[in-house]
C-alpha cells in the first residue's frame, strides 16, 4: 500500500512537471481496495479495471519501473509506451488492462470469466469499477450474463462517491449499488475499505464462491479518493472538512498502526526506506529509458504485413 501511494505521489509531480502527459487519475485513498483484493487471488486469476488502474497494476505484480516508465511513455514501459496512464496491461501478471470507456470493460470482464469456465480451468476473473458505471449499459449486460451463465467472476464497485465529481445522492436513487445484484439473483456484500485485512477476507470469500461454484458476486467496496478525480479536477465539489475527516480513515495511515503494535519500529523503519528506494529507482528508470520507435507503430496496429 505504501509503496502504491509513494508511487502515486511521483507521478502526481511528473505531471505537474510535464514529465507525463495525457490524463493521470490517482489511486491515493484507495490502495486498501486493490491491495486486499489481490492478496485474496490466486497468481492465475484475472483483473480487469478502469482508467484508475495503477494501483491494482502494482497489486498485480507490475513492476514499480514498468508502470512509471509507462506513465512516461517510454519504450521499457508495461505496453512500450503507447498505452499510457489509462491503459495499463500486463499479461505475465493476468493484469489485462486498465479501459478509458466507463462501464465498457464490464462485458469484456465476463467474457474473461466465459472463456475460463470454458476452458475447465479454476481461474477467477475480477472486474473493477466505479459507482459512474453502475447507471451504464455495459454494467447490466455484463453482470445479467454472469448470472445466467453462472460465470466465475466477481464484480467489485469501488464507490467513491463521487463518480467524476457528482455526489451519489444526485445520480443513483438508491445509493446502496449492492442491491442491484438482486435483480439477477446473485450474492452481494457491502463495507467500507478501511481495514486491508477486512477487504482481503471480504473479497476472498466471494472469490473462493466463484472459484468452487461458479458463482458471480455484486460487492460494493465504499471507498474514498484524496484527489480529484483526474489532476485536472480541483475537487471544489466537496469541502475542506469533509476531506480531512476522510483522511482520519486513511486505510494507510490505519494499517501501519496496526504494524506499529506489534512490529518493531526500526523494521518499519526499513521498509518504508526500501520504498522510497524502489521508487527513486523507478522514476531515475523511466526519466534515461528511451522513447518508443516509429518502427513499432505497424506492429502494433496491423496483425501482419501489407501483402503485396
Amino acid at each position: 500500500m505504501f509503496l502504491i501511494r509513494r508511487l502515486e505521489e511521483e507521478a502526481a509531480r511528473g505531471y505537474a512537471m510535464g514529465k507525463i502527459g495525457g490524463f493521470l487519475h490517482l489511486y491515493i485513498g484507495q490502495e486498501a481496495v486493490g491491495v486486499g483484493a489481490c492478496a485474496a487471488m490466486s497468481k492465475d486469476d484475472y483483473v480487469i479495471t478502469t482508467y484508475r488502474d495503477h494501483g491494482l497494476a502494482i497489486a498485480k505484480g507490475m513492476s514499480a519501473r514498468a508502470l512509471m516508465a509507462e506513465l512516461y511513455g517510454k519504450k521499457t514501459g508495461c505496453s512500450q509506451g503507447l498505452g499510457g496512464s489509462m491503459h495499463l496491461f500486463d499479461a505475465p501478471n493476468h493484469m489485462l488492462g486498465g479501459y478509458g470507456i466507463v462501464g465498457g470493460h464490464i462485458p469484456v470482464a465476463a467474457g474473461v470469466a466465459f472463456a475460463n469456465k470454458y476452458q475447465g480451468n479454476d481461474r477467477v476473473t475480477l472486474c473493477f469499477f466505479g459507482d459512474g458505471a453502475v447507471s451504464i449499459q455495459g454494467f447490466h449486460e455484463g453482470v445479467s450474463l454472469a448470472a445466467l451463465w453462472k460465470l466465475p467472476i466477481v464484480f467489485v464497485c469501488e464507490n467513491n462517491e463521487y463518480s467524476m465529481g457528482t455526489p451519489l445522492s444526485r445520480t443513483l436513487s438508491v445509493e446502496d449499488v449492492s442491491l442491484k445484484a438482486t435483480g439477477y439473483g446473485i450474492p452481494h456484500a457491502r463495507f467500507f475499505a478501511t481495514d486491508v485485512l477486512e477487504v482481503e477476507q471480504r473479497l476472498g470469500a466471494a472469490i473462493e464462491r466463484a472459484r468452487k461454484e461458479s458463482m458471480p458476486s455484486l460487492i460494493e467496496v465504499r471507498t474514498y479518493r484524496f484527489r480529484g478525480h483526474s489532476m485536472s479536477d480541483p475537487g471544489k465539489y466537496r469541502t475542506a472538512a469533509e476531506l480531512e475527516e476522510h483522511k482520519k480513515r486513511d486505510p494507510l495511515l490505519l494499517a501501519r498502526n496496526k504494524l506499529e503494535a506489534g512490529m518493531p519500529s526500526d523494521q518499519i523503519a526499513e521498509i518504508e526506506a526500501s520504498v522510497e528506494k524502489e521508487v527513486a529507482d523507478a522514476v531515475d528508470f523511466a526519466e534515461k529509458s528511451p522513447q518508443p520507435e516509429l518502427s513499432i507503430l505497424e506492429s502494433t496496429t496491423y496483425a501482419g504485413p501489407f501483402a503485396s
